[in-house]
């Protein structure tokens, strides 16, 4: 966990969209000195105590740091980890198009801020990691990450269409990180994925994690795997090091 003494400034602040008003989450760097900002994307849970945690070790790491609330489209507000009942409603207001909204929204507030879309990265996770996909595809940002994203080749609905075919259309480069023991991607998927980006024309890279599961980052869920976590987090920072102007 990341620490109010370890970040600067923290704040949630309003932003216009077409479609209402979002939140976002906003931390700067320790000493507002930041030379690149990074854009968390929300689990299926809303933007949480655990998001907000995310978005403060990044901005501990350096980054300025700020993680849209996407549920604005139906009351916003969080879901509790054994509630996932609870977030049907909240996907059914979702589609891909409300999501680039957004994502251009929290674009234009960061370049305000005074960060180009090259010196901008992208991490999501579960729900969000299949946002980095759709938004590596459909906008050029310096890098994305996705952790554990469901929904990224058989899409979740007609208004979150399937996005695997797409490989070949990425602006961004892409790394995807899957746990083994995830019942909700199977391995076949990821190594279909994979076999699918061999077509894309930026880098991209899959790695699989053995005895993990669905939400391994996430220390607030069972199903947190540690190893895996740690690794993760230390290849995400490696990805952006190595490609935000």
């Amino acid at each position: 966990m990341a620490g109010e003494d370890e970040v600067g400034a923290t704040r949630t602040i309003e932003l216009t969209t077409t479609d209402g008003p979002m939140a976002l989450y906003e931390v700067e760097a320790k000493g507002g000195e930041s030379r690149r900002a990074v854009i968390v994307i929300q689990e299926a849970f809303g933007v949480n105590d655990h998001i907000e945690d995310v978005t403060r070790r990044f901005a501990a790491a350096g980054y300025h740091a700020v993680a849209p609330h996407l549920f604005h489209r139906s009351g916003g507000g969080t879901i509790s980890y054994d509630r996932y009942d609870l977030v049907a409603p909240h996907f059914a207001a979702m589609s891909d198009e409300g999501i680039l909204v957004d994502l251009d929204a929290t674009l234009e507030h960061v370049s305000g801020a005074g960060f180009t879309p090259e010196r901008t990265g992208l991490v999501g996770f579960c729900m969000g990691g299949r946002v980095s996909f759709l938004a590596a595809v459909e906008r050029r940002l310096g890098a994305a990450v996705g952790f554990y994203g469901g929904g990224i080749l058989k899409g979740r609905s007609e208004r979150l269409r399937p996005l695997g075919q797409r490989a070949g259309e990425l602006q961004t480069p892409w790394l995807g990180l899957f746990g083994d023991e995830d019942a909700s991607i199977p391995v076949e998927e990821v190594e279909e994925l994979r076999r699918l980006l061999a077509d894309a024309p930026v880098e991209t890279e899959i790695v699989r994690y053995p005895g993990a599961g669905h939400g391994f980052h996430c220390d607030r869920r069972d199903s947190y795997h540690e190893p895996s976590a740690r690794d993760a987090w230390e290849r995400t920072l490696e990805w952006f090091d190595r490609f935000l102007a």
